[in-house]
C-alpha cells in the first residue's frame, strides 16, 4: 500500500486509484449519523449602527413572508430566523447559474449597549427587515415618595 499523504492523513480521506485493489476500496466514507447529513444553516448578513438614542439592524430578507420571520430579543442579544421556500417548479437541470440561498437562516448579534426590549420595533419593507432598538437611559432619574 502506498503511502498516504500528510493530507489524507491528517482528514482521514482515502484516495480512490488504481493503486487500491477492489477489496481495499472503502464503500462509505461518512456515516449516516454525520453532521453532513445536517441542514446547512445560512447566515445573514447585518448591518448594525447607533444613532444618540437606538440601536438598528438592518438586514435582507427578500422572499421571506413578514410571519415567516422569528425575532428574538433579550436586553443584550437580537435573534433573527427564518426560512426562504425554494420555487419548486424548475429542476436543477434547467438553471444556468445558482447564487440565491435557498433554506433556514439564523443570525445572532450582540449588542454593544442594554436595550429597551418593550419599545423595540420590527419593519420589513421591500425585502429589507429594519429592527429599531431603544438605549437604555442608564442616567435617567426618577423621584420616589415615600409613603409613610
Amino acid at each position: 500500500m502506498p503511502k498516504r499523504s500528510f493530507f489524507e492523513r491528517l482528514t482521514g480521506a482515502v484516495k480512490l486509484d488504481d493503486d487500491f485493489s477492489e477489496d481495499e476500496k472503502p464503500t462509505k466514507l461518512v456515516s449516516s449519523n454525520s453532521i453532513f447529513d445536517e441542514e446547512e444553516e445560512g447566515q445573514l448578513s447585518v448591518d448594525v449602527y447607533q444613532t444618540p438614542s437606538e440601536i438598528v439592524i438592518k438586514t435582507m430578507v427578500a422572499g421571506v413572508k413578514p410571519e415567516d420571520l422569528d425575532v428574538a430579543i433579550t436586553r443584550d442579544s437580537v435573534t433573527i430566523r427564518g426560512k426562504r421556500e425554494e420555487d419548486r417548479t424548475l429542476s436543477g437541470e434547467d438553471y444556468f447559474h445558482r447564487e440565491l440561498y435557498w433554506g433556514s437562516f439564523s443570525r445572532t448579534i450582540v449588542l454593544p449597549e442594554e436595550i429597551d426590549v418593550d419599545e423595540a420595533e420590527a419593519l420589513e419593507k421591500h425585502g429589507m427587515l429594519i429592527l429599531r432598538l431603544p438605549k437604555v437611559d442608564k442616567h435617567r432619574q426618577a423621584k420616589l415618595k415615600v409613603k409613610g
